[in-house]
């Protein structure tokens, strides 16, 4: 394939790990380290309200489990519009728009919502003329579990 007439369609990540707005960084973190991922599209219904990345999650970290459990991952996305794109945006253009936006990814969407990502990465790839096919379809999957921190007890003895 050239290069040159490359799509998001056909270079973007298909499967993905979503997460919503209102679950915690803890769970987030625990998201991207099962999945081996490093962006996070966090999702409300269709809407994208924006890519957490493993660089901000880590930049925004304080405190323990506790803490990490009590805010949402809504708190930790940047202000304004996030960039997107469409299936039959042309590679160049993808590239473009995350350089102009200073990421290294985009969300994919169409009337259905959100149906990939194109990271950094990708546009390598499709480069070094590495692309998989554009047949399989999307997957979205949002956390299937529900992670609560287990804190410790205090052992000492109230006085009475």
């Amino acid at each position: 394939m050239n290069v040159q007439t490359l799509t998001a369609g056909q270079v973007m990540s298909r499967v993905l790990v979503v997460v919503k707005p209102e679950e915690s960084p803890l769970m987030a973190w625990e998201l991207m380290r099962r999945a081996g991922v490093h962006h996070l599209p966090v999702v409300d219904g269709r809407n994208v309200l924006g890519i957490l990345t493993r660089e901000r999650l880590a930049a925004t970290w304080s405190g323990g489990p506790q803490e990490q459990s009590g805010r949402p991952v809504r708190a930790l996305l940047g202000p304004g519009p996030v960039p997107r794109v469409r299936r039959d945006t042309l590679l160049s253009r993808v590239a473009a728009r995350m350089l102009d936006a200073g990421c290294d990814a985009v969300p994919v969407v169409s009337g259905e919502g959100l149906v990939g990502l194109v990271t950094a990465r990708d546009v390598l790839a499709a480069v070094a003329g590495r692309t998989e096919s554009a047949e399989e379809p999307s997957e979205v999957m949002t956390g299937m579990f529900h992670l609560e921190p287990v804190l410790p007890h205090d052992n000492r003895q109230e006085t009475t």
